[in-house]
């Protein structure tokens, strides 16, 4: 062959590969675009997290508080001081106080010289603290100052129990001048008087409400008195009233209790009163009757109370979640199964020689009637069920509504059903438990209104 013979090169088309990983990539990509073209063209449905909670209806009032009190003067002039701490239970044999002629000199009560407090008062501290802490919220910071007068009373108890070994000192001395007094009877003993001691319900007046004109005297150790003048005080039962002055409106409302449950703003704590109420020329008043808890007010003329009316707990959500939705009412032995699966239904009839059958979602059961609620946009009125085994039928025309929120936990909305217990401003609290209702950590739509059945919810 010459080596000036020309070459014949041909070129050949390349061969299409099919590859499976651009394919996979585009479809990845279109439904990425889709997805966040409709998030992006859709309304945005705000969600709220169901929880646990409690509304309470409760009415706030200062109430005036009537005991049996009883107050003890002194035998002689002198110089007053005690042995009983104030709030304790005392006896009849009990000392209360000694008269002398002359001021008693009390040592400096240092720090060392303060018993400790013991396991028991330690415990109680800490846990009243912890339960400051627990309960805690800005608008409720009068709590702090609760907080601390409890712990400063419970030091200055400590303080007063070295004064008054001294003053145990000082009397088994018997020095002259020094007299010891005994209770005059058993009962709570208090070292103040306010002149209120003597009123009774039938005393009763708007005035005696106006704390500007009220005046509480103290006693205390080393104060001058003479014959005839208040010493101490002593409360003699545990049976006690607080009394309320009620608006018409609430008077209504109070008519025919009984009995009312009261919480107290000084300490927390809650008691069932015996409630009765009385009409006088300056208005009607409500009277508590408590039978013990006298002791932890003993030193209280006035207390910050409220009447708890209601007091529901379920699941709470926002009133501008709720709405309502209309069902058609069918009897529930209109119910059957699936022939080859275990769906619920009906049987709807077609004219012809069999029904078809349809699955249905219940949105709720009337215990009562025995009737069920079907999502009235799934069937037209006038459509005939035919019932299961029998001849019997029925005609969808009676419709009803249930108040209700949309569910949105499986990305699309679902009506919940809910049965209100009770409402405040802003929330309702609704049964929790139901079969066709929420559930603890549901998520539903903020704005019920806003939301339809089946809707996709983007959140």
């Amino acid at each position: 062959m010459s080596g000036n013979q020309p070459t014949n090169i041909q070129v050949y088309r390349k061969k299409w590969n099919f590859n499976i990983g651009i394919i996979l990539f585009g479809a990845i990509f279109i439904y990425l675009a889709a997805t966040i073209l409709m998030y992006l063209t859709s309304n945005q449905v705000a969600a709220y997290e169901v929880r646990e909670g409690s509304i309470l209806k409760d009415n706030a009032y200062r109430a005036m508080v009537l005991r049996d009190e009883m107050i003890v003067t002194a035998d002689a002039d002198g110089y007053v001081n005690y042995f009983a701490l104030e709030g304790s239970k005392v006896g009849v044999k009990t000392r209360v106080y000694s008269l002398s002629d002359e001021k008693l000199d009390f040592k400096d009560t240092q720090a060392d010289d303060t018993p400790e407090l013991s396991a028991e008062e330690q415990a109680s501290l800490l846990q009243k603290t912890q339960s400051f802490s627990d309960r805690f919220e800005e608008e409720q910071y009068q709590d702090v100052y609760t907080l601390k007068n409890t712990i400063q009373t419970m030091l200055e108890n400590k303080s007063n129990q070295s004064k008054q070994a001294q003053l145990d000192a000082m009397a088994a001395e018997q020095p002259q001048g020094l007299a010891i007094y005994s209770a005059a009877s058993d009962g709570i003993i208090v070292y103040a008087t306010d002149g209120f001691e003597g009123i009774t319900k039938a005393d009763v007046t708007e005035k005696l409400f106006d704390k500007k004109d009220y005046q509480k005297k103290e006693l205390s150790n080393n104060m001058k008195v003479h014959a005839g003048d208040p010493v101490y005080k002593l409360v003699r039962d545990d049976k006690w009233t607080a009394v309320i002055l009620l608006s018409n409106e609430m008077a209504k409302q109070m008519k025919d209790r009984t009995s009312v449950k009261v919480r107290f703003s000084k300490d927390h704590e809650t008691a069932v009163a015996s409630f009765e109420m009385t009409q006088n020329k300056d208005g009607t008043f409500g009277f508590l009757t408590f039978e013990n808890a006298m002791v932890r007010y003993a030193q209280d003329r006035f207390l910050d109370i409220e009447l708890i009316l209601k007091d529901e707990s379920g699941l709470k959500i926002p009133k501008s979640s709720v709405t309502k939705k209309a069902f058609y009412l069918v009897p529930e032995d209109y119910l059957t199964q699936g022939g080859n699966n275990k769906e619920i239904g009906i049987l709807i009839d077609t004219g012809k020689d069999h029904a078809d059958f349809q699955n249905v979602d219940v949105y709720y059961r009337d215990q009562e009637t025995g009737m069920i609620y079907l999502d009235e946009t799934a069937f037209d009125s006038g459509t005939i069920l035919c019932k299961p085994d029998s001849s019997d039928q029925f005609t969808m025309k009676e419709t009803k509504t249930l108040k209700g929120v949309y569910n949105i936990n499986k990305g699309y909305a679902e009506f919940k059903q809910v049965q209100i217990l009770c409402e405040s401003e802003e929330y309702y609290i609704v049964k929790s438990g139901n079969d066709y209702g929420l559930t603890n950590y549901d998520r539903i739509a903020l704005n019920g209104k806003e939301v339809h059945e089946n809707d996709v919810v983007f959140q």
